[in-house]
């Protein structure tokens, strides 16, 4: 009879620890999906910027047609991308193509002196930093449920409940790169 007792005491124990165990790793997953979800609204935002930016810029450098239909291709590909690491290469090719962007700009003063051409940069250069914190955000969410997934006991729960780790939002090769400075 006591046998009984104690095995169904440890049993309720581990039953209450799967328990306690597969909601938690559910909340943490859906952390990681939200913060995912943040990425996606600011590379959004971004992209809804760009053909304003485009069309501010076509008026004063006709001559960079390549370059437009290029950035245009390129935002039409983060549109499309599925997934963190497929959004974070098209992300990284876009803004790569936005760097060319402006520094076709640098060649043109009447345009940098613009008020709507200004305006569109700034509000680029908030969406880039909004980016930037969601990736993190997102980066760290991974991070806690990855580590959640790996820690004993959880990892052999983990792998019964068929709970995969997530991927992180990663930086490019390019954005990885010391960046040169001279004065």
């Amino acid at each position: 009879m006591n046998l009984t007792i104690i095995l169904a005491v440890i049993g309720g124990a581990v039953a209450l620890f799967v328990l306690y165990l597969y909601n938690s790793l559910i909340i943490t997953r859906f952390r990681v999906r939200e913060a995912l979800s943040q990425i996606d609204v600011q590379l959004k935002r971004r992209t809804s910027l760009i053909p304003n930016l485009i069309e501010t810029v076509k008026g004063y450098a006709k001559h960079e047609k390549g370059l437009f239909e290029k950035v245009t291709e390129l935002r039409s590909q983060l549109m499309k991308a599925q997934g963190p690491e497929e959004k974070a290469q098209a992300n990284n090719m876009l803004t790569g193509a936005l760097k060319s962007l402006f520094a076709v700009a640098e060649n043109y003063p009447t345009l940098r002196a613009s008020e709507n051409f200004k305006e569109l940069q700034e509000e680029l250069s908030d969406t880039e930093n909004k980016i930037a914190y969601s990736r993190q955000f997102y980066n760290s969410n991974v991070l806690n449920y990855n580590t959640k997934l790996e820690i004993f006991p959880n990892v052999i729960f983990a792998r019964l409940l068929n709970f995969k780790p997530a991927e992180f939002f990663a930086a490019s090769d390019e954005e990885k790169k010391d960046i040169k400075v001279n004065f």
